[in-house]
């Protein structure tokens, strides 16, 4: 049988917008609407939000973009930026007006944000000055016209003269888009009345490679997007002083807004939970402890290679991080030894726990209650009005697949998690095949391409990815994508990419080759190659191997697990050491 969730809770029929304000016209109280809601962490006493102050500003560009020529609800909206104030404008103001989300990593080549782009099928782009110029780029080999462009940066929502901005590589500032505050005030968003509607309208395409291949528009809606907010916080609630600690709670964002676990957090929960969030502009690790101790945030949540920084860094012991009421860890599993080497920093007074989750559900799936002690690398029990469940997968030599329940726990009963619940998504974007492939036969159960197993007091373990996914500090890179770039090489053959794990539990892509008869090329040569056409975090930084023919199953599948059992006793030769995951 399915192991079910303690706890259901429940899940209101609305739009996000309406679950997190109310309506349009409601009028929260002084108290609450003065509250802080996002703040620049390098200038938060005049860089931020009240409640009542990004209810607005999301209403003015969501009446704004609604006027823009050709816009219709359901339209994609791509944005192409690191993280600032404007972003959850954008994010919010967007599905006000009944538009799709979407956003990319600005560190994105021209090809990759084009694909996404045509992908998407997105009608309006808006990018961060410093992407601007690889977004005209895609949006040329899109197909999609600069009058569909704008460049967009914080100032217009601080500064007087932030509207005056000129053009920029032709391209017109976000500024023109805002409608007036009055006029905005009224602007009423699509409630959404009735489960169905809630249910199957998609308000964001968060692209993940799924299981297998290259990245895939996730459609999450409404109702999952609500769901997961409302399971996060639930699990909160389970703390003996649950309300004394939402009351002093402070978040600090250093995850990149277009991923979809800082999404739900930071996006949607924070609002949801009256909690302020301080926004970092990107990722700096000493800045981020001392954010911490200045504006005494309360709950930590990383992901490994953060994590083993805090662990090992010597200059973490110089912070005042007493703040601190709580510590995790997700988007990729952290060994055991490393969770403890981070309960140290705080004396053993806190216990990290690890979540786990994908994009496919929202953002998470498994968690912990907050009064159990983790003593190991678990991830804990299905949330709130959720399902899981552990299935044996055979495959015969033409690539049919047979499943079998597997009901016995301990670790020596593995098989694939599969899972079920109201913030699983609706599907991928235009794509049926990867859809029907992602789901159970029968359709009921999203399959995780996970390895996991039970223990004896129901807590789930993941030890190993059946999917091929390789992921380089929370970011996903599918060997797919990759193979497809190697094999234009006219001097290579065939090719296969693994995840090379390394000693902060990160990993890094290498590839396997297989040279054309006669060909002359070095290792060096295909990790240039590879270089210019993809982002940084994709490149093959654990390096190119050649070798005489590339290790597959009769259907013609490559048997990654052959390689990487070749790349880590190489490494073992080596005297090299690389983590377990």
């Amino acid at each position: 049988m399915p192991y079910k969730s303690r706890w259901t809770v429940p899940i209101p029929d609305c739009s996000l917008p309406t679950f997190l304000f109310t309506s349009a016209t409601h009028a929260e109280t002084p108290e609450v609407a003065n509250k802080p809601c996002y703040l620049d962490a390098s200038n938060p006493d005049t860089h931020y939000f009240t409640r009542a102050g990004y209810k607005l500003w999301a209403q003015r560009f969501a009446l704004g973009l609604s006027r823009l020529p050709d816009f219709q609800p359901g339209d994609r909206v791509l944005v192409f930026s690191g993280n600032n104030l404007g972003f959850p404008v954008a994010f919010m103001g967007i599905c006000m007006a009944g538009g799709i989300f979407t956003a990319a990593n600005p560190t994105f080549v021209a090809r990759e944000l084009a694909y996404q782009l045509k992908d998407s099928g997105a009608k309006f782009l808006f990018a961060a000055e410093g992407s601007l110029e690889t977004a005209v780029q895609a949006a040329k080999e899109a197909g999609l016209g600069k009058e569909r462009v704008r460049w967009f940066d914080a100032d217009v929502l601080f500064e007087k003269d932030g509207a005056n901005k000129g053009r920029k590589h032709d391209v017109e500032y976000w500024s023109s888009v805002f409608a007036g505050p009055e006029e905005a005030k009224g602007f009423q968003w699509n409630e959404l009345k009735g489960p169905n509607e809630a249910k199957d309208t998609v308000l964001a395409l968060n692209y993940s490679s799924g299981t297998t291949g290259v990245p895939k528009g996730v459609m999450i809606t409404h109702r999952n997007y609500i769901s997961n907010c409302i399971q996060h916080q639930h699990l909160a609630t389970l703390n003996p002083d649950a309300k004394a600690r939402t009351a002093r709670a402070k978040w600090l964002c250093f995850l990149p807004l277009y991923h979809a676990m800082a999404q739900t957090i930071y996006l949607s929960g924070g609002v949801m939970r009256q909690i302020p969030v301080y926004i970092m502009a990107k990722f700096d690790f000493i800045q981020l402890l001392e954010n911490i101790q200045r504006f005494r945030i309360t709950d930590f949540a990383m992901v490994p290679p953060i994590a083993v920084m805090v662990a090992k860094h010597p200059v973490v012991k110089k912070y005042d991080l007493s703040s601190v009421e709580s510590i995790g860890s997700g988007a990729a599993p952290l060994g055991s030894e490393a969770s403890r080497e981070v309960e140290k920093i705080w004396g053993g007074r806190l216990n990290l726990k690890q979540g786990w989750g994908m994009t496919e559900v929202t953002c998470s799936l498994l968690g912990w209650d907050p009064t159990k002690y983790s003593a190991s690398f678990g991830v804990g029990e299905p949330n709130a009005n959720c399902e899981a469940k552990i299935m044996a997968v055979s495959e015969d030599v033409n690539g049919n697949q047979s499943f079998t329940e597997i009901t016995e726990r301990g670790p020596e009963h593995r098989g694939e998690l599969w899972c079920r619940g109201p913030n699983i998504m609706k599907g991928y974007w235009n794509n049926e095949k990867a859809t029907k492939g992602t789901f159970s036969p029968d359709g009921q159960w999203l399959r995780s391409g996970d390895i996991a197993y039970v223990d004896e007091d129901g807590c789930f373990f993941i030890v190993d990815r059946m999917k091929e996914l390789i992921k380089v500090k929370g970011n996903q890179v599918a060997p797919a994508e990759l193979e497809a770039l190697i094999i234009d090489h006219p001097a290579i053959q065939d090719v296969a990419v693994i995840g090379v794990p390394t000693p902060d539990g990160d990993e890094k892509p290498k590839a396997f080759c297989v040279k054309q008869p006669g060909a002359n090329v070095t290792e060096q040569e295909v990790c240039d190659f590879v270089k210019d056409k993809v982002v940084r975090y994709k490149r093959l930084v654990g390096g190119c191997e050649f070798v005489d023919a590339i290790p597959k199953n009769p259907s013609g599948k490559i048997l990654r697990r052959q390689l990487r059992d070749m790349a880590a006793n190489k490494a073992k030769a080596n005297g090299q050491v690389q983590a377990k995951l």
